[in-house]
C-alpha cells in the first residue's frame, strides 16, 4: 500500500467507520481541514504457519463476502511462512509472494529483524477433539514452540496465536498453562478467548481458541464486538443457494468429492436453517453433504463457509484443497480480530 493511499484510508472517515469520532466530529474535521496526523507507513506482520493465507487475508482485509465489503487494515505482511508446497501456491496466487516454503526451524534465521505483529495458528492435530491426544508434546502441536522462538526473535508489539478449542479441555490444562507460562516470560501481557466463528458473521459452528499477547507499554487487546447473534446467524441456504444449480467448474473450485456415504468418513447432511458444521482438514470423505442435493459439498460451497471470498481461488486438487480449507482461520473472523489489533497499535503517540 502507497503512503498516498494508506492517508487516505486514516481520513476522519476511516475513523468515522471505526468507531472512533462522530459523525458531526468527522464533518467537521473536514470542513475546517483539521485533518489528524497520521502514521505513513503500514504496521508490518510476519505470518507463521499461514497455509493458504486465511488469517493473513484477514488482516489485509480488502475483500468481499457475501455481499459485505470488509475494509482495507493499515496491516502489511511482509514476511510469511508455510510448509505445505501447495499451499504456499495458493498462498501465492492470493495474498503475495512473500511466502517462505519450508519448515519453520530453517527459516529462524531468515527472519525480519523487527515487526509489529506475529500472527499463526500453530498446528494443533495433538490438541483437537479427532486428534491422537497428544497435546503439546506432540509432534505438530509442539511447534507452538516456534512461534515462541519467534516472538523472542522479532519482539512484536502484539502476536496473536490461533488453535481449537480443544486447548481448553481438562486433558490439556496443563498445555494451555505451559503455552501462556512461556509467552509471557518473554515479557507479554497474554490473555485468550474462545471465539465462535459464527458470532462474527462467518456460517459456520466453528470454535477456535485466539491467545494474544501486548507488550506492556501499548493499550490492553479488547476482542471484538459479536456481530451477530443465534438468531442471526448466516444460513447454509444463506451461504451457499446461488450455487445449487451450478454446474461443476473446476476454474473456481467447484468440484466435490465422490466418496460414498461412510460413518467413518463423515456422513452428516448440512441443515439449511442453520450454519455448516466445522469445515476439517482431513481429506476424502468428511467433506459433509449438501443440505439438499444428493451429493458432497464443493470446495466452493465448503470455501464459502469458511468465508473465503469467491475471488480467492486455491491452487490445488480437490483433496489438497480439503485441506487448505480446513487447515485456514476464516478470514471473516480474521479480519473482526485485526480490526481490534489496529485498534491496540493506534496508540497516541504514534497516531497524533
Amino acid at each position: 500500500m502507497s503512503d498516498a493511499s494508506y492517508c487516505a484510508l486514516n481520513s476522519p472517515v476511516q475513523e468515522l467507520a471505526y468507531g472512533e469520532i462522530s459523525l458531526e466530529t468527522a464533518k467537521h474535521l473536514v470542513s475546517v481541514k483539521q485533518l489528524p496526523k497520521v502514521r505513513r507507513s503500514p504496521f508490518t506482520v510476519v505470518s507463521l504457519f499461514a497455509g493458504c493465507g486465511g488469517m493473513d487475508l484477514g488482516f489485509k482485509g480488502g475483500f468481499t463476502f457475501l455481499g459485505k465489503r470488509y475494509a482495507s487494515h493499515p496491516f502489511e505482511i511482509i514476511w510469511a511462512n508455510e510448509i505445505n508446497g501447495a499451499a504456499c501456491r495458493t498462498y501465492r496466487k492470493n495474498i503475495g509472494q512473500h511466502v517462505r516454503e519450508g519448515d519453520i526451524w530453517t527459516m529462524l534465521d531468515d527472519l525480519p529483524t523487527q515487526a509489529d505483529v506475529v500472527i499463526g495458528g500453530f498446528p494443533c492435530q495433538d490438541i483437537s477433539v479427532n486428534g491422537k491426544g497428544a497435546g503439546i508434546s506432540g509432534k505438530r502441536s509442539g511447534l507452538y514452540r516456534a512461534m515462541v522462538e519467534t516472538v523472542a526473535l522479532v519482539k512484536p508489539k502484539i502476536f496473536v496465536a490461533e488453535n481449537v478449542k480443544g486447548l481448553l479441555m481438562r486433558p490439556h490444562a496443563a498445555a494451555l498453562q505451559k503455552v501462556l507460562a512461556d509467552f509471557k516470560a518473554l515479557g507479554y501481557e497474554v490473555s485468550y478467548e474462545l471465539y465462535h466463528a459464527a458470532d462474527y458473521g462467518v456460517p459456520q459452528t466453528r470454535e477456535r481458541v485466539i491467545i494474544v499477547g501486548t507488550l506492556p507499554d501499548i493499550k490492553p487487546f479488547k476482542p471484538p464486538t459479536q456481530t451477530h447473534d443465534a438468531q442471526k446467524y448466516i444460513t447454509a441456504r444463506e451461504a451457499l443457494h446461488d450455487l445449487v444449480s451450478m454446474v461443476e467448474a473446476e476454474s473456481i473450485n467447484h468440484i466435490w468429492s465422490r466418496a460414498s456415504r461412510s460413518p467413518e468418513q463423515g456422513d452428516r447432511r448440512l441443515l439449511a436453517d442453520r450454519p455448516g458444521y466445522t469445515i476439517r482438514a482431513e481429506c476424502h470423505g468428511n467433506i459433509q453433504w449438501h443440505y439438499n442435493l444428493p451429493r458432497r459439498i464443493s470446495m466452493r460451497e465448503a470455501a464459502r463457509i469458511q468465508s473465503f471470498p469467491d475471488n480467492f481461488i486455491f491452487d490445488a486438487k480437490l483433496r489438497e484443497t480439503e485441506r487448505q480449507i480446513g487447515n485456514a482461520v476464516p478470514p471473516v473472523l480474521a479480519w473482526h480480530i485485526a480490526k481490534s489489533v489496529a485498534k491496540v497499535l493506534k496508540s497516541p503517540v504514534e497516531w497524533r
